[in-house]
């Protein structure tokens, strides 16, 4: 079903031409660039579409009170903000852009991993402090290591490659992916077990649901070799940042970067404070070339759909008909 002039509410910034897009389809523009983070249910009712960011959540309770609402746009690739299940039981459309910052998240990753390599942000911080000292800060190369990938989709796969680049020897654990299809691009498929047992470096690049909650545990981490490192810039949540303190502390953990965390902005102060800990404060997707992508590409997914009946990368297309669907 085309709708004439539909109302869009677009929470948070949207990068590039966003907001153009979606006026020049015929859609009418509700822009919030300030809109407080949390649920959106107090605003919803005369949209029929919204654009969100990762602090922004469509609950059960946004869903309930969007009479209007035909279809949420999530300007990236995770949904863990998004109730997925209300929304297709009420028949709204979910979208999302999966590819928008492919590039960029897996530039972070392997900028974490180098920072982990040569203690890069604690050796400068010394030396901001005034403090001339080399020998505190003795790096490993990554040329030689085995990284472990968790998850070889689109970012996995871009930062298997960008290791290959560095002469590291890259194994992952997908249960969708063959080990015909990973060794054409130089990659050992091995069960979790085998790539926790065996990596230098971990890295985890899957979403966030009731499967992958505290994947890397207590037991995972003390499965790993002594002196390994983790990093996520995938969801936080996937690692149990209590075991992985305790395992830092213990020594056993050489080292860990994360860009995401269990409770965002309130972060775990221990966690922060650790010597071989680095984080950023979800800084994946953050560069000018993504936000773009972002920004134009969830904007023209909205549009098609809302102002012209098409479909693109949406997660639930069950909820709506067949005759809608088509």
């Amino acid at each position: 079903m085309k709708l004439r002039d539909p109302r869009i509410l677009v929470c948070g910034t949207l990068k590039g031409r966003g907001i153009e897009i979606l006026e020049t389809a015929g859609c009418d523009v509700d822009h919030q660039p300030e809109h407080k983070p949390g649920s959106l249910a107090d605003v919803i009712e005369p949209f029929a579409g919204v654009i969100v960011h990762s602090h922004h959540f469509v609950d059960a309770a946004t869903i309930n009170a969007g009479s209007a609402l035909r279809v949420v746009g999530r300007a990236g690739a995770g949904v863990d903000n998004i109730d997925v299940q209300a929304a297709t039981e009420a028949g709204v459309l979910v979208m999302n852009l999966p590819w928008g910052n492919t590039i960029t998240a897996a530039e972070h990753t392997v900028a974490l991993m180098l920072a982990l390599a040569r203690n890069i942000p604690q050796a400068s911080a010394a030396l901001r402090a005034g403090t001339w000292d080399r020998k505190p800060y003795l790096g490993v190369e990554l040329s030689g290591k085995i990284l472990g990938v968790i998850g070889l989709g689109r970012i996995g796969r871009e930062v298997a490659r960008r290791a290959h680049v560095f002469e590291m020897q890259v194994i992952a654990s997908d249960p969708y992916v063959s080990e015909r299809v990973a060794a054409d691009v130089g990659i050992e498929i091995v069960s979790l077990a085998e790539l926790l047992s065996r990596v230098d470096v971990l890295t985890v690049h899957v979403p966030l649901n009731r499967e992958t909650h505290h994947l890397i545990d207590a037991d995972a981490l003390a499965s790993m070799k002594p002196g390994a490192k983790v990093i996520n810039c995938a969801r936080g949540g996937l690692v149990d940042e209590k075991a992985l303190l305790s395992s830092l502390e213990s020594g056993h953990t050489g080292g860990a970067a994360f860009d995401v965390f269990e409770q965002e902005p309130e972060v775990n102060l221990d966690l922060l404070a650790h010597s071989h800990f680095i984080g950023t404060p979800h800084l994946g997707g953050a560069t000018l070339e993504a936000q773009e992508k972002i920004g134009e590409g969830i904007a023209q997914q909205l549009a098609d759909f809302l102002c012209e009946g098409t479909i693109h990368h949406a997660i639930n297309v069950q909820a709506l008909s067949p005759e809608e669907q088509s």
